[in-house]
């Protein structure tokens, strides 16, 4: 009787909970068993770790086999166990020592002809394996610079499995000769999924990507863009069709600072699992962008899918922007599924098959037309709507959900002399993302020594108490609290937006104007304060 064991890696969401792989070899009638909640595609490993075997030259043990995957009680579901079920099915016969793969991770498809194909999810995979304990993992070459993202772990990248076999036997290592150049490389058909995204891209490349200076005009709404930016606040543009709402922003990303190493690792870890890592960029240094059309559903904004979910929009944008345009006409149901992930910055999606917690910290902005024609708030443009029918239009966005946004802007048309004449253009992304990265440096040192990050985080409590604002700054804020034009979530959203317009600017703390921009960025109702006193410098 032989028996040998090792490991795995079980994505459960974007989380992974590390599986022990035992083969047991009895006397008895030559049969495969596998067991411990594996889904079809794990089934079908028998066949593919069979072929695979006896192709790369080794002898398939003829007794009655059992795999085991432990704990039984996780489901398990893909194609990435090939590779330790077959280094467990060698070390029970003895064709490896099981003392080598004990404390070894193997993650990885098998092709029939023994190749060793990459997986999504490697990355979040190491990390689950590495929080565990374990230091030494095996992963298809092509995702070995994936695995290496995570420090303190050794990490062996393997084209075949006659190479894992070579190197576990401690013998020469033979070489695989690569596929013809200038042909597809199969290989890589498992990393990338068409149609698992919902309009996301990492964002174009900083050199390539849209400027801040085609954009003409538009004072206002380039300003709450800027604070956008600089706070994470989410932000509401409204105007009529080609005044420039989705212009402005496509624009928002490249004025983002860069992601930091941990929030590089949280997107980078979405995007594998998801199937959207893009083959040779194994770390993703840029914030996401993800634009998903109108006729989106609830799952695919939230999360869902046969079994456990995966990955929607809201994740897919994590830490970068998720741009919902002409928002009035999506799912009344969708839009309001997003109120939790925006207050919380995770989304819990329960199916039957399990409950998945998905990061999603993202930038919301929301594009609307004033009504089904966009034209009603432009004179003498002939709009024909009904006032019913603007109301109803208008009452798509959903009080509870407009509550969590903290900038609405009205987009007005960009005149003449700002369109044909250099005086509307704007400065370009690059002096803004500056001067964003400059207001987020300030932020975080005032927010040192707390789970804070930047301002749309901070509890209003903290806001009211920890951090005032300067004296009778909040005077409007509280008659528009009797009045009952702001509610305790809209006052502690001011305060926020305040705070970031006094990092833009420099100042120490928020005084009047600050609260007073801030009030009408938020509600709309100009406070009668010049813009030049109170936008950043």
């Amino acid at each position: 009787m032989g028996f040998a064991r090792t490991c795995s890696v079980a994505l459960v969401g974007v989380e992974g909970v590390v599986v022990e792989v035992q083969a047991d070899l009895e006397p008895g009638v030559a049969a495969f068993t596998l067991v411990g909640l594996p889904d079809k595609s794990l089934t079908e490993s028998r066949d593919r770790v069979r072929a695979a075997v006896v192709n790369s030259g080794g002898e398939w043990p003829q007794k009655k086999l059992t795999v085991g995957l432990s704990p039984a009680s996780v489901p398990k579901g893909g194609s990435s166990f090939d590779l330790a079920v077959a280094a467990a099915v060698l070390g029970a016969a003895e064709r490896v020592d099981p003392r080598t793969i004990a404390d070894l991770v193997l993650i990885g498809e098998l092709g029939l002809d023994g190749r060793v194909r990459p997986v999504r999810g490697v990355l979040p995979a190491v990390l689950a394996a590495a929080e565990a304990g374990y230091r030494q993992v095996v992963v298809p070459e092509q995702t070995a610079g994936e695995a290496a993202l995570v420090p303190g772990v050794s990490v062996l990248g393997v084209r075949t499995l006659r190479q894992l076999i070579a190197v576990l036997a401690d013998e020469a290592v033979p070489e695989e000769e690569p596929d013809d150049e200038g042909r597809p490389d199969a290989m890589l058909a498992g990393l990338l999924v068409p149609g698992a995204g919902v309009g996301t891209g990492l964002g174009p490349d900083p050199a390539d990507a849209p400027d801040l200076a085609d954009v003409a005009g538009q004072r206002v709404a380039r300003l709450a863009l800027e604070a956008a930016a600089a706070g994470g606040h989410h932000l509401l543009l409204s105007g009529p069709p080609g005044a420039g709402k989705t212009m402005l922003a496509e624009r928002l990303p490249g004025v983002l600072p860069p992601l930091t190493r941990q929030e590089s690792l949280e997107v980078t870890a979405v995007h594998s699992v998801a199937g959207l890592l893009p083959p040779g960029e194994p770390l993703v240094r840029r914030p996401p962008y993800c634009a998903p059309h109108h006729s989106a559903t609830m799952q695919s904004l939230v999360g869902g899918g046969n079994g456990l979910p995966r990955p929607g929009a809201v994740s897919l944008a994590h830490r970068g922007v998720l741009f919902l345009d002409e928002a009035p006409e999506f799912s009344g149901k969708a839009l309001d599924a997003l109120r939790q992930p925006l207050e919380s910055g995770h989304v819990v999606v329960a199916r039957s098959a399990g409950v998945v917690r998905l990061p999603a910290r993202f930038l919301m902005v929301l594009a609307a037309n004033p009504c089904p024609c966009g034209r009603h708030t432009l004179h003498g443009a002939g709009c024909e709507c009904p006032a019913s029918v603007i109301r109803r239009y208008q009452a798509r966005l959903s009080g509870p959900l407009l509550d969590r946004v903290d900038l609405r802007v009205e987009v007005e048309p960009v005149g003449r002399a700002d369109l044909l004449g250099q005086a509307g253009r704007g400065e370009p992304s690059e002096v803004v993302a500056a001067r964003v990265l400059d207001a987020r440096a300030r932020a975080a040192a005032r927010l040192d020594g707390t789970p804070w990050n930047v301002n749309c985080e901070v509890p209003g409590h903290e806001l009211r108490t920890r951090w005032q604002v300067a004296p009778g700054a909040l005077a409007a804020a509280e008659r528009d609290i009797e009045r009952g034009l702001l509610t305790a979530r809209g006052l502690d959203r001011v305060l926020r937006v305040a705070w970031t317009l006094a990092d833009l600017a420099g100042r120490a703390r928020p005084g009047p104007d600050d609260v007073h921009l801030a009030l009408e960025l938020r509600t709309g109702i100009a406070r009668g304060v010049p813009m030049a006193a109170t936008a950043p410098r």
